[in-house]
């Protein structure tokens, strides 16, 4: 019987073939990505340069992979990689023979692509600071990596209607978005007993959707069953003739909430009928202590962990975009310091964990040139045009023309939030998540067709209250930059931050949104 990887690489030789049919223009883009995507595989614009999608599970990098990653940028001469925000890694502008050479290489060394895209379980997201964060409950990260394992070992297998996201939390503060997933668990105590909440049904894109909660207690060692419960009632239950309405958060809608709870529930107990799924994590409940002793001070690129004295470097490269030469310099600060650990987050960043004070200072001023240090300059993109084939609009060119916009016109930026900018409304850069995000799309302006951007605002994640934001209708891409600049002077003006502004000069805030309205 072959392997799991003999498997995977027989496939490779499939791809190989295919991509070389599409670049001889033999099958079409489409029947290309139904054979690609659910390999992590995509072609890029113009049909010659492909892309890969490692899957980092649930952002983890170890050295080996750090060093991997630094040794493929190297070999095929790539110039930059992409953090993604579902914690993985990206490479661009590759060959097919290149992109199959680097999928069997990193096969060897257990780094894999499959289910990286198309109709299959991606990446289970969790919170990077998951184990070092202040006021979390437990450290969710072994759970995550076994849900993890559990799909890899059928990844071929599942024929799903359409992706399936997992997220899980060690905090109320729901930095995986529990609440905006396919599936989200959130750790939880109860008179010192570890548990999940669980949330079901939810995800960002077309017509989106927050998680419905379950409402009852999952045991940590049974969260398998209830995983398998909710990927059965998927494909008993989703859409498979029609996409655009394939996503589980489709399934209660048509069904109604009841209805579909009911189902869940049936799909439940035959799982803990026919499966034996049980797990033995040991769970040891986060302290966080009364008081800390850190020297040095928080910032945007540094955070104090739970553990006295230990701190988090955080590295935004703009727009998730890190040039191959900053990211051997991360390489070679991570094996002169081994006690650090590299984690990706959902927002294009990678935590650098477990730094003493001499070590975070090393690695803010190797960093300091290419890292982004406000809230403003951290915000986030997709890839977009021109790299991305279904893509409308240049997301990652509309962040810098605002980054120019500001510095250009010395703009104060300390109280402007991130802003979460899509090339179009599949909402790859969490547009409906943010304080303030983007969609782009084409519109007719005075007998001219436009590059725009539909406007949300208001949105926000966490176990507490998490709210979709709010569309306020289209922008003109040449002039965002300047309503974020007239923002910076409201808040500046009000001595507000960007979330109070919002909530307590709403009627303001939505009057300067409108002067910029088409």
């Amino acid at each position: 019987m072959s392997t799991q990887n003999e498997i995977l690489k027989l496939e490779i030789n499939k791809l190989r073939e295919a991509g070389h049919r599409f670049k001889n223009k033999e099958i079409s883009a489409g029947d290309f990505k139904g054979i690609s995507g659910g390999m992590g595989v995509y072609a890029q614009r113009g049909g010659q340069d492909f892309m890969i999608r490692f899957r980092t599970n649930s952002g983890l990098m170890s050295m080996e992979h750090l060093e991997l990653i630094k040794n493929f940028t190297e070999k095929y001469k790539i110039e930059d990689i992409h953090f993604t925000t579902r914690q993985a890694i990206q490479l661009h502008h590759l060959d097919i023979d290149d992109i199959c050479n680097i999928m069997e290489t990193a096969l060897d060394h257990k780094l894999y692509t499959r289910g990286g895209g198309g109709n299959y379980p991606r990446n289970v997201a969790i919170s990077p600071m998951s184990g070092v964060e202040k006021e979390e409950i437990f450290d969710v990260t072994e759970f995550a990596l076994k849900i993890s394992e559990y799909f890899m070992n059928r990844i071929t297998e599942y024929k799903l209607p359409r992706k399936l996201k997992v997220s899980m939390s060690s905090s109320d503060r729901d930095e995986a978005g529990a609440t905006i997933n396919d599936i989200g668990f959130i750790a939880a105590v109860e008179n010192g007993e570890p548990y999940f909440r669980m949330y079901l049904a939810g995800g960002l894109g077309n017509n989106p959707g927050i998680s419905i909660p379950y409402g009852k207690k999952v045991a940590p060692k049974e969260i398998l069953y209830y995983v398998e419960a909710m990927v059965n009632l998927f494909m008993a239950e989703g859409d498979y003739t029609n996409r655009t309405k394939a996503r589980t958060r489709y399934i209660p809608r048509r069904m109604g909430v009841e209805n579909f709870l009911e189902a869940y529930e049936k799909h439940l107990i035959n799982v803990k009928k026919e499966k034996n799924l049980d797990l033995n994590i040991e769970i040891k409940l986060s302290n966080t202590l009364k008081y800390y002793s850190h020297r040095l001070k928080e910032d945007f690129s540094l955070i104090h962990q739970r553990q006295d004295n230990l701190y988090t470097v955080v590295i935004h490269p703009l727009n998730g975009q890190i040039l191959s030469e900053d990211f051997k310099k991360i390489v070679k600060f991570m094996i002169e310091n081994s006690n650090a650990e590299a984690r990706l987050s959902t927002t294009e960043s990678m935590y650098i964990r477990n730094l003493n004070e001499e070590q975070a200072e090393k690695l803010l001023q190797l960093t300091d040139k290419f890292r982004q240090k406000t809230k403003i300059e951290q915000s986030m993109s997709c890839v977009g045009i021109p790299t991305c084939q279904i893509g409308i609009e240049q997301s990652q060119n509309l962040v810098k023309n605002i980054l120019e916009y500001i510095k250009a016109n010395n703009i104060p930026e300390e109280r402007l939030p991130s802003v979460y900018v899509s090339g179009c409304q599949n909402s790859c850069g969490r547009h409906q998540a943010g304080d303030i995000g983007f969609a782009g799309g084409k519109k007719r302006v005075e007998d001219k067709i436009e590059d725009v951007f539909d406007v949300y605002a208001g949105g926000i994640v966490s176990r507490e209250k998490t709210v979709l934001g709010t569309r306020f209708g289209t922008m003109l891409m040449s002039q965002i930059p300047e309503f974020i600049g007239k923002l910076s002077m409201e808040l500046e003006k009000n001595n507000m931050n960007y979330r109070e502004y919002i909530n307590k000069k709403n009627n303001c805030f939505v009057e300067l949104i409108k002067q910029y309205l088409v």
